[in-house]
């Protein structure tokens, strides 16, 4: 099946999309607190306790390369692990914790965000290009209401190696916007195999350009 670029946007708008976006999120910073966990509840930070120390020069690596087309990218100031909910694959309760062990993207979008669709594609190329036991493209639907729309749109634009994350209450978008990581969709963040934030971004970006691959890479570490 032919993928399809939805609204056929230029790269270049895309990158001045995210660059904007960049400057929104370094005017206030990535920053956490530490408060209790859990989407909808006090918060969604876990007590840290030194357990992100390691993550410190991971987030100096990854800042790095936060360049090119992933420059929006803005580091986490302290790195903090993050407790998030929402659905997998099969519909049952997942946890950013289910994900031990592994680097992961974790992507909000929705059907009637278009900058989320002009950049699902890129992320579809990214996990199948990159993904495996050390990494995994998480891309979290959403959308209110039934699985249908965003099911439709994955299969219409070609999207076959995603795997299908959702949250049809909004939560897990809401929880960061609480936090002051979420302005708006997209919101892409980079976390550690302990579950630790790493980096975040809001707005698109070109994830299977070699900027957004280098900047994996360094995630990942060695």
């Amino acid at each position: 099946m032919t993928t399809k670029r939805p609204f056929g946007l230029p790269t270049a708008r895309l990158i001045v999309i995210a660059a904007v976006a960049g400057i929104l999120a370094g005017a206030v910073a990535v920053y956490v607190r530490n408060v209790g966990s859990g989407n909808g509840e006090s918060g969604l930070l876990a007590q840290s306790s030194g357990a992100c120390e390691g993550a410190v020069e991971t987030v100096k690596s990854v800042s790095q390369f936060s360049r090119g087309q992933v420059a929006a990218m803005v580091a986490a100031q302290p790195p903090r692990p993050l407790d998030l909910a929402f659905k997998g694959p099969d519909g049952k309760d997942l946890k950013t914790d289910d994900f031990a062990g592994k680097t992961v993207l974790l992507n909000l979008w929705a059907t009637w965000c278009g900058p989320c669709r002009e950049e699902m594609p890129a992320l579809n190329a990214l996990q199948k290009g990159m993904g495996g036991q050390d990494f995994e493209v998480v891309a979290v639907n959403i959308d209110t209401g039934s699985d249908e729309k965003p099911k439709a749109f994955l299969a219409e634009y070609g999207v076959d190696t995603l795997g299908y994350y959702r949250d049809s209450s909004m939560g897990v978008f809401n929880s960061l916007k609480k936090e002051g990581l979420a302005f708006g969709l997209p919101v892409t963040l980079i976390m550690d195999g302990k579950g630790c934030l790493i980096s975040a971004m809001n707005g698109p970006a070109a994830w299977d350009s070699p900027d957004a691959k280098a900047l994996i890479t360094a995630a990942k570490g060695p």
